[in-house]
């Protein structure tokens, strides 16, 4: 039991559970606290803990296995990140030089993929027309049909 006046145990017995979201983004919004600031909890608890009625074993480990979670949900979410970005990159350089339906609201647009580019981590598509008009900075994931390019 900490000294101090904050029930780190009791905080951190939540996070731990999993989730279908992140554990790294649960602690994050539940504590508005990184991995590294849950673990000077800890720290901080171990250190002024009473020498009389030391933290219990089990409860200790709990902790550090909860952490340990954590951590590997933040590595493990960066790696998805990463993952998901290669793979829309690379459908998206697929589509070169192939036409495409692309939803515009109540509106479709029909146009040749001429470019695609990376921007703010987003995949984006620039296309030409049948009428030579070209627009760019499309949304792959408007994309609503794929064609052979002619």
């Amino acid at each position: 039991m900490p000294v101090m006046g904050i029930a780190a145990a009791d905080a951190v017995t939540g996070v731990g559970t999993p989730s279908a979201g992140s554990t790294a983004q649960a602690a994050s919004s539940a504590f508005g606290l990184g991995f590294e600031a849950l673990l000077k909890i800890v720290l901080t608890q171990l250190t002024y803990q009473d020498p009389l009625k030391p933290m219990d074993n089990f409860e200790f480990v709990s902790q550090l296995a909860q952490f340990s979670q954590i951590q590997q949900g933040q590595t493990m979410g960066e790696r998805l990140e990463e993952l998901v970005s290669a793979q829309a990159t690379s459908q998206a350089t697929s589509l070169l030089g192939r036409q495409v339906d692309i939803a515009a609201g109540s509106t479709t647009l029909v146009g040749k993929v001429k470019a695609v580019s990376l921007q703010d981590g987003a995949v984006k598509l620039t296309i030409e027309t049948a009428q030579g008009q070209t627009i760019s900075g499309l949304s792959l994931a408007l994309v609503s049909q794929v064609r052979e390019g002619s």
